[in-house]
């Protein structure tokens, strides 16, 4: 059965129940405590907190998902995967243990002629959790199954918590048993190499404490509605149905084995090292991909770097089965052919993922060729030096400048016989990150401090906004928070929290920033400097006291400052028209990866793969643009169905959930996009927008910075006034600036060299001075002063070259020095006839190198060095005499 049929079989059985089929989430989604989401339950986990009402009483998903915990071990084994499909059925109050385990048995077990997966009956294991006597009785009477094929196991198998605070419940797994010829006998409590999970069945009854029940502890009380939340992984569901030995010889993943044998020449299966290698290749391909269609773009820091280490370890593993030419476009063909069919979003967007990846291996082969050298230099130092583990300096190194996974410094390391010192370059990763995120996520809020906000929710309900269309509104103070806490009241002065009933005030979110203004009572004012939604509904105000004492209950009038909004609108609604412009002009491969929508000015950045934007296409984009603000455009928001926003083709970011109903943003056939945040009216109000500068901030990301409105015009008059004063100071109309501006350059530089050859033959003159000057020292020449002043670097070597000649065919040594006042450098130069007595100009400086506080090195006949001690010259001198008589 192939991979699609079984998806389609699980999503038919479920809606045909009643569920309301739910799309996959975004790979990315605004949760602090995950970089991906890793299972189906996280994007219905605010209906299983209560933050949000759920809108049915029951779904069914197939979900992407990203574990990155065991990336090391993909490959070495056929268990571990980063990126897998987890179908699950919910219910929000609805059926609980009965219904789950009946729904589950009848589609595991149904014939296949029926719509089931035809598993045979003998062979299901299930499992439930120690105590649960009512799972048990419901699997006997549901599945027929004895007694003795109906294991109960402990909370660390059957238990299943958030980790934290929260919805927990005890489980029930679904088992299948390959056969004696995968392991012993005695059930999945024995070998679970045999029998294989692929199905949990969550019952969400209780409500856990700081102490998990997992480790044995009781739940500290019984939800008000018991939940159910089901995983089966598809890809385990499959090779089991399909008859192969695991995940990478299934349909969907063993296209990508096939094609990197095309180009290795190898074949999976025939050597372990190579299977690890084809493995890696199979899992990243996938993962890279699925991961890069939602948005994220290879990086240094975050879910952006574990992309950039999954291209990089496909690249790495080819080059060692001896794929040298670039391969990540063409692995990326595969997986989109068989991924298409479920998720036709990396159909649709894969120019704009080929060429992120395309890029990214361009990047890592140079990388590997500068980084390489590097490492193998940093092999042979740590070998000569008698040990066995590579610096953490040397490692952070390879990292921060030449963009080294340190899991390849690892491998590569590994493969050299070396083992890395992992401590050391934690630490100076931390200390990096510390210096780059000092004031990082302020306006972060994981469920260890979010606990206040959802009291608050849930006592209260979620936040009325009515920002789309008031700007001043009545209100009643219905939380309080200082610290971080839970106060009655809070007196002037005071920095505070303020939650509303009903607010205009709109949150940051998509890259606009927060309204500002004021909270007034009938005795205090509140002023509103930044708000925030911490949980989903919920919007705090955040600001100072600035009169009176504010107080629970209180009612309040919320104003927003009026201009400020307006300018931020500007902003945004210019934001979303340079997104358009980017993409007309540069193709789909242009995608938003962020931006900022502030008073007067815009930040927009954008994948582009083939690198910086030609002065003359952003120069087109901003004309167009500007064309579209003189004509006046309407700009148009309204709520949709999911369906029909896709169906008018308006674009959404990647990693936004978005529910069934969502809100376009509609400037015609220019501009039309998904965005919660507030816009102009008429595209005119906006005014004009300058382009300021585009420049890159990351492997394949641009950035676009850009004035609008009255800062634009601004802006443009400071120009016009700079231009008009160079026209009036060279004498030229402003047309002729340039070429009169070049024709000064370019005399400039003349100038410049005919002084630096003036200064050379200066410098040159003295060397037959400085000859003549040479004092013999048991038979040889010695030229040994500080060169006359402002000489340095190319010239002192060519001094001291002229003064070796002009010593002819004695033996001699000529050794010049030049100081800057706080650092000394010197050249060494020989005769011939010197080196044949074995005065070589390398060897001699270690001579007296000390003495100036420096060191150097070079070849027998010229040799050079600094020093950081310029007083010490004279004793050099004397150190080079002594040396000499030796």
């Amino acid at each position: 059965m192939q991979t699609h049929e079984i998806i389609r079989r699980f999503t038919e059985h479920f809606t045909n129940a009643g569920h309301t089929r739910v799309p996959s989430a975004s790979l990315i989604l605004d949760d602090p405590n995950l970089l991906f989401v890793n299972a189906g339950m996280v994007q219905f986990k605010p209906y299983f907190l209560g933050q949000v009402p759920p809108p049915y009483p029951r779904a069914t998903s197939i979900q992407k998902c990203v574990r990155t915990g065991d990336i090391d071990e993909v490959g070495r084994t056929t268990r571990h995967n980063t990126f897998f499909q987890m179908a699950g059925n919910f219910s929000f109050g609805d059926y609980f243990k009965e219904g789950a385990i009946q729904l589950a048995w009848n589609l595991v077990t149904g014939s296949q002629d029926e719509g089931g997966f035809g598993f045979d009956p003998d062979r299901i294991w299930p499992t439930v959790y120690q105590d649960d006597d009512e799972a048990f009785e419901l699997w006997r009477r549901i599945s027929g199954l004895p007694a003795e094929r109906i294991q109960r196991r402990g909370g660390e198998d059957n238990y299943w918590d958030m980790g934290v605070p929260g919805p927990g419940g005890p489980c029930s797994e679904i088992f299948y048993d390959r056969g004696p010829e995968h392991g012993r006998d005695g059930g999945p409590a024995v070998d679970e190499d045999r029998y294989i999970e692929i199905w949990n069945l969550v019952f969400m009854q209780d409500e856990r404490g700081e102490l998990s029940p997992k480790k044995g502890h009781r739940p500290v009380g019984t939800l008000p509605r018991k939940n159910i939340d089901t995983g089966m992984g598809i890809e385990r569901v499959a090779y089991l149905l399909q008859g192969v030995e695991n995940v990478y010889e299934t349909d969907l993943v063993r296209p990508v084995i096939a094609r990197a044998e095309e180009f290795s020449g190898r074949r999976y299966g025939s050597d372990h090292a190579d299977d690890v290698r084809f493995r890696v290749i199979a899992d990243h391909a996938r993962s890279g991909l699925m991961i890069i269609a939602d948005g994220v773009t290879p990086s240094n820091e975050g879910r952006g770097y574990v992309l950039r280490r999954l291209l990089r370890r496909i690249v790495r593993s080819a080059r060692l089965l001896g794929v040298h030419e670039p391969v990540l476009g063409a692995f990326a063909e595969v997986v989109r052919d068989t991924m298409a069919p479920a998720y036709p979003e990396v159909q649709t967007d894969f120019e704009r993922i080929s060429a992120v990846m395309r890029a990214e291996e361009e990047a890592f082969l140079a990388t590997l060729t500068a980084g390489s050298r590097i490492f193998d230099t940093a092999v042979a130092e740590t070998k000569q030096a008698g040990n066995l583990v590579l610096p953490g300096d040397r490692a952070f190194q390879l990292h921060d400048t030449y963009g080294f996974p340190i899991d390849l410094t690892l491998e590569m390391a590994s493969e050299a016989g070396l083992e890395v010192d992992q401590d050391r370059f934690r630490a100076l990763m931390q200390e990096q990150r510390s210096r780059a995120k000092a004031d990082a996520a302020k306006h972060k809020v994981g469920h260890g401090d979010g606990s206040v906000y959802r009291t608050v929710l849930d006592q209260h309900g979620s936040t009325d906004f009515l920002g789309y269309t008031e700007l001043a509104a009545e209100a009643t103070v219905i939380g309080l928070l200082v610290d971080g806490q839970p106060v009655p009241a809070a007196r002037e002065g005071g920095q505070v929290e303020v939650v509303l009933d009903r607010t205009p005030f709109y949150a940051e979110a998509g890259g606009q920033q927060a309204d500002t203004g004021e909270l007034r009572g009938a005795s205090f004012t509140v002023r509103v400097e930044d708000v925030q939604s911490p949980v989903a509904g919920l919007r705090v105000h955040r600001g100072t006291v600035v009169a009176g004492e504010v107080s629970l209950d209180a009612s309040v009038v919320a104003e927003v400052d009026r201009s400020r909004r307006s300018s931020v609108s500007r902003a945004h609604t210019a934001t979303h028209l340079v997104h358009a412009g980017v993409r007309g002009a540069l193709g789909n491969a242009a995608a938003q990866a962020g931006s900022l929508n502030a008073p007067g000015r815009l930040r927009f950045d954008f994948t582009s793969p083939t690198g910086a934007v030609a002065p003359a296409a952003l120069s087109e984009i901003e004309d167009e643009v500007n064309t579209v603000l003189q004509e006046n455009r309407e700009v148009e928001a309204y709520e949709t169905s999911m369906d029909e926003a896709r169906r008018l083709g308006a674009m959404m970011l990647f990693g936004e959930k978005h529910g069934d109903r969502v809100r376009v943003v509609d400037m015609g056939d220019y501009s039309r996009e998904l965005c919660g945040g507030t816009h102009v009216g008429r595209t005119g109000e906006i005014g004009m927008i300058k382009v300021l500068s585009e420049a890159s901030i990351g492997s394949g990301v641009r950035r676009v910075d850009a004035l609008v409105g009255l800062d634009a015009f601004r802006h443009l008059s400071k120009e016009h006034l700079l231009v008009s004063t160079l026209a009036d100071q060279l004498k030229a109309r402003p047309d002729e600036l340039p070429e009169r501006i070049n024709g000064l350059v370019e005399r400039l530089r003349t100038a410049e060299r005919d002084l630096e050859k003036v200064r050379a033959d200066a410098v040159l003159s003295s060397a037959g001075a400085l000859a003549e000057g040479a004092e013999d020292v048991d038979g040889v020449a010695l030229v040994a002063v500080a060169a006359p002043d402002g000489v340095g670097g190319n010239d002192l070597r060519a001094l001291a070259s002229d003064v070796r000649g002009r010593l002819g065919s004695r033996p001699g040594v000529v050794a010049l020095f030049s100081s800057d006042g706080e650092k000394v450098a010197f050249v060494v130069a020989t005769t011939a006839a010197a080196r044949d007595r074995g005065l070589a100009a390398g060897k001699l400086i270690p001579a007296f190198a000390s003495a100036v506080g420096g060191r150097g090195g070079g070849k027998p006949d010229l040799a050079q060095g600094g020093g950081t001690n310029p007083a010490g010259v004279p004793e050099a001198v004397a150190a080079l005499r002594a040396a000499l008589r030796a």
